[in-house]
């Protein structure tokens, strides 16, 4: 996968900030990372749910391949596939860095697979039932960026400051001016509430200005960080942890969605490569 930046803050500028021969000190950073080993092809005597299940990757494959900029990106509709066939393809996929959940309209269930930028989403209704089931190859799912524009305002949720309050009021400043500015495309807005002292009343106005949204990601590529929407639309809470589960980066983008929440296009320029080996693989396995 792509190494992403990560925004940790290395430097502080301003009156009292220099200390003659102080030790520097370094936030701890998350030591495992993850890589890429191919899916196993399984031993089976089900050769047919085998050869269904290479025909379903290789018809994924297909449609990554013909898929030009600026259209829809590829989605395969996985109801109509056989049991045992669905089974071995979600075996191969296995399960990758990113896990999604969306609760609003919809309800959506999404797992990346190992293969980055192919994704596995699984919609059900109000009784748990299952409405749709699809594979879709994307930086993030198109049904997750609609559940976050749709279910959010385009303001924040009007809050009172109360005393103790430190800097809150302009941090929420700040974002009221980015959302009455902002334009598609423009660059991301980080706000990284590490570098200020905050109070447990700092904290408290924030939630209450920013109302959890209707989209969890957690990625863990790189320790663990966790993407939340906001209720403000183009608003996300993108925490930090490193593999002691303390939080080392806790910050607010102004941002259609968090650039670590995606997968690259060099991401899925590989997954096509590792794809079209797997399915070679499986097809040496597969009746002739």
């Amino acid at each position: 996968m792509t190494t992403k930046s990560f925004p940790i803050p290395v430097r502080v500028t301003g009156p009292g900030s220099h200390v003659e021969d102080e030790e520097l000190q370094y936030l701890a950073v998350p030591r495992d990372m993850r890589t890429f080993e191919m899916p196993r092809v399984p031993e089976t005597e089900d050769t047919a749910s085998l050869t269904v299940a290479r025909d379903t990757l290789a018809r994924l494959l297909t449609m990554m391949n013909e898929w030009t900029p600026g259209a829809p990106h590829p989605v395969l509709d996985m109801r109509g596939i056989p049991h045992g066939a669905q089974t071995i393809a979600n075996q191969m996929l296995g399960d990758g860095e990113v896990s999604i959940q969306v609760n609003g309209q919809r309800t959506l269930h999404v797992q990346e697979s190992v293969f980055t930028g192919v994704w596995h989403v699984v919609e059900l209704d109000g009784a748990g039932q299952l409405l749709a089931d699809w594979l879709e190859a994307a930086p993030l799912p198109s049904a997750v960026l609609a559940a976050a524009r749709e279910s959010g305002r385009d303001h924040l949720m009007p809050v009172e400051v109360p005393a103790g309050a430190m800097n809150s009021p302009a941090l929420l400043h700040e974002l009221q001016g980015q959302l009455k500015t902002r334009r598609s495309g423009d660059a991301p807005h980080v706000l990284n509430l590490t570098l200020f002292p905050m109070t447990p009343e700092d904290h408290q106005v924030l939630e209450r200005a920013l109302p959890v949204g209707s989209v969890a990601i957690i990625s863990r590529g790189f320790g663990n960080c966790r993407i939340t929407s906001t209720a403000t639309r183009n608003v996300w809470r993108v925490q930090y942890f490193n593999s002691m589960n303390t939080l080392i980066l806790n910050t607010i983008e102004v941002v259609e969605v968090p650039e670590v929440a995606l997968a690259a296009a060099e991401d899925l320029d590989d997954t096509r490569a590792r794809l079209a080996e797997l399915i070679d693989w499986m097809s040496e396995s597969c009746p002739a």
